[in-house]
C-alpha cells in the first residue's frame, strides 16, 4: 500500500515540479508503514516529460503568435483610413463656440468700449487676476480706467464672462499667444482692447451660438 502511495505522490509531483518527499514521510507516519526511503527512485518515461514540455512551448507559440497577429490586423487596418492628424499650424481643428481662450474687452459698433465698471468680473474671479479701477465721466457714465488681467493666475473658468452683464469681457478664439517673458502676460486695458478688435467677428459668432443655452 505505501509503495503504490508513494508512486502516485512522486508521479504527481514530476508533473507539478514539486517536492513532496515531506508529505510522503508524514502519509507513512500516520499509516504507522515505518520511515520513508528518501532514496526511493522512481523511473519515469523521458519521453513524457518531453511531450509535455513541447506541449506548453508549442501553445505558448501559438498565443504569441496570435497576438502578433491580431496587432498586425489592426495595423493594416489602419494603414487605409483617412489619418487623423493635423500638420499644426498649416492645419487647425475646429473649435467650439465656448471655447475659452485669450481674454478681450469688446466695443460697441460705435467704437465706444462696453465696460461700464461694474467690476462684478473683478469680484467673481476666483483667481484674483483682475484689477479694475474706474471713475465717472464728464457726461456721467463710469468707465474704467484700469483693466488689468494677470494671464499667469487665470484658470480660464469664464465667470468673468458670464458675470458682465454688457457682454464686455469675454474669452475668445485665440490659443496661440504663448510669451517668452512673465510682463507680457500681464495685459492692460489697451492689450484688451486690441484683442477686442481683432476678434469682434468671431467672438460675435460665437456670442450668437451660444445664446439659447445662456
Amino acid at each position: 500500500m505505501f509503495d503504490t502511495l508513494t508512486v502516485i505522490m512522486t508521479l504527481f509531483s514530476r508533473r507539478c515540479a514539486l517536492n513532496l518527499s515531506p508529505l510522503v514521510e508524514v502519509a507513512a507516519a500516520k499509516l504507522h508503514l515505518g520511515h520513508f526511503n528518501s532514496n526511493y527512485k522512481l523511473v519515469v518515461n523521458p519521453h513524457e516529460e518531453n511531450t509535455a514540455k513541447s506541449a506548453f512551448e508549442n501553445v505558448t507559440r501559438w498565443l504569441i503568435l496570435a497576438d502578433i497577429l491580431r496587432g498586425l490586423r489592426l495595423t493594416f487596418g489602419m494603414i487605409f483610413k483617412e489619418p487623423a492628424t493635423l500638420n499644426y499650424p498649416f492645419e487647425k481643428g475646429p473649435l467650439s463656440p465656448r471655447f475659452r481662450g485669450e481674454h478681450a474687452l469688446r466695443r460697441y459698433p460705435s467704437g465706444e468700449e462696453r465696460c461700464i465698471a461694474c467690476k462684478l468680473c473683478e469680484a467673481i474671479c476666483p483667481a484674483q487676476a483682475i484689477t479694475i479701477e474706474a471713475e465717472p465721466r464728464a457726461d456721467g457714465n463710469r468707465r474704467t480706467t484700469r483693466y488689468d488681467i494677470d494671464m499667469t493666475k487665470c484658470i480660464y473658468c469664464g465667470f468673468c464672462q458670464e458675470a458682465c452683464p454688457v457682454d464686455a469681457i469675454v474669452e475668445g478664439p485665440n490659443f496661440e499667444y504663448s510669451t517668452e517673458t512673465h510682463e507680457e502676460l500681464l495685459y492692460n486695458k489697451e492689450k484688451l482692447l486690441q484683442n477686442g478688435d481683432r476678434w469682434e467677428v468671431e467672438i460675435s459668432e460665437n456670442l450668437k451660438a451660444d445664446y439659447v443655452y445662456r
